[in-house]
């Protein structure tokens, strides 16, 4: 007769790392699981674009799979799609890497952060994280065993990375900053002016900067600055994109990773272990979307415009302050004069007044008091999610 090794009901979950265990699960999936099944919400809270993948580019992976392309690849990634990945950073950020050994394809750029800083840190390693932002960073820093750092960032400045507050929160542990510019979830965005004396400190203390710039693309006005092309920041600098966001491949899972050779070797020996490759589909849509897809990236990116000053316009009409956002596509309106919380309003809003938004205190400090508003959705369905936001303030 077997015996079992389970004694208890709760055994295995005492064999869990209690790291894990203890992590907080996505504090916007809550909010996804209730609006689930209700047909009559509006979605403000997906942060992904509402347009499908552009379809030359589906047309040109559909061909790929007829023909029998469904290998591996190159551990690092198709070299045809390095190389135009390289040539296409050059163009735009003008930032030069050697496609064969300073460029790593990935499963997303989430997993290009995720590597990185299992290449970069070790134990009690701290990791500055200018706040609010993408929810993710803080715990795949916890997971690889650093110590996140939160940097708050404050609308009065347009939610921008300051000299002053860097400074406050560095420490002798201090090994890398986490950078997002355009930012999620406040669409700030930081000017050559702007990254220079952020520049100056990650020199004077030695800092590996890694830069997720998923949003590059998506910027209005002036044009994206990458950190990696200031003077000197290139050799300490993980340049992050990828294809979700602007080129509308949410669903395909190709990011990538450019910077310093031995940094990129480290990432390549992990995901080689971990990944082996990027999948091949994914791959030749990314490719077909640096050579055939930019003119579909840029009518995307002038639909997103216009939503964005229409969401902006009317939060401030029905009395929600809001500052401009010049990247990405969320709008991060104040609450704060309805003296609900953000999560209390969050979940007001979508009981009573069927929208999706995200309270801001999830991503991190500085966001509490906000509500992140993806504009990712047509202006019709903009418009009537202000009217009921408005109508849903009148109660409170």
């Amino acid at each position: 007769m077997i015996s079992s090794t389970v004694t208890k009901s709760n055994s295995m979950e005492e064999m869990l790392a209690p790291l894990v265990r203890e992590m907080k699960p996505s504090g916007i999936r809550k909010f996804f699981d209730l609006a689930a099944g209700q047909t009559e919400m509006i979605s403000l809270g997906v942060g992904e674009p509402d347009f499908p993948t552009p379809k030359p580019v589906r047309d040109a992976c559909i061909a790929a799979l007829e023909q029998g392309r469904t290998s591996y690849t190159s551990n690092a990634g198709m070299p045809e799609l390095r190389e135009a990945i390289a040539g296409y950073v050059l163009q735009n950020w003008e930032v030069s890497y050697d496609p064969a050994e300073e460029v790593l394809v990935t499963v997303g750029s989430s997993e290009a952060i995720d590597l990185a800083l299992r290449a970069l840190i070790t134990a009690d390693d701290e990791i500055l994280v200018p706040v609010p932002c993408y929810i993710s960073y803080s715990p795949i820093s916890a997971i690889g065993y650093g110590k996140p750092v939160e940097v708050e960032t404050e609308a009065s400045n347009g939610f921008k990375l300051t000299e002053e507050a860097l400074r406050r929160a560095i420490t002798p542990r201090s090994k890398v900053l986490m950078v997002s510019y355009p930012n999620n979830p406040t669409g700030a965005t930081m000017s050559y002016e702007d990254w220079l004396p952020i520049a100056r400190i990650a020199e004077e203390h030695n800092l590996v900067v890694i830069s997720d710039e998923i949003y590059a693309e998506l910027t209005y006005g002036d044009k994206h600055v990458s950190f990696a092309s200031l003077p000197g920041m290139r050799e300490r600098t993980l340049l992050v994109n990828g294809f979700s966001k602007a080129f509308a491949m949410t669903g395909w899972r190709v990011g990538f990773a450019c910077g310093p050779k031995p940094l990129i070797a480290a990432m390549l020996k992990i995901h080689q272990y971990t990944i082996m490759c990027a999948p091949i589909m994914g791959q030749i849509a990314a490719l077909a979307s640096l050579r055939i897809g930019i003119d579909d990236m840029k009518a995307m990116i002038e639909s997103y415009d216009m939503r964005r000053r229409a969401i902006v316009e009317g939060f401030r009409r029905i009395g929600l302050p809001c500052h401009v956002p010049n990247g990405a596509f969320y709008a991060f309106p104040s609450i704060k004069s309805t003296g609900l919380t953000s999560e209390k309003f969050a979940e007001r809003l979508l009981k009573e007044g069927k929208v999706v938004t995200v309270p801001g205190n999830v991503f991190g400090l500085g966001g509490e008091g906000y509500i992140r508003c993806s504009y990712a959705t047509s202006v019709e369905k903009i418009e009537e999610a202000l009217v009921r936001i408005e109508r849903f303030l009148q109660t409170i």
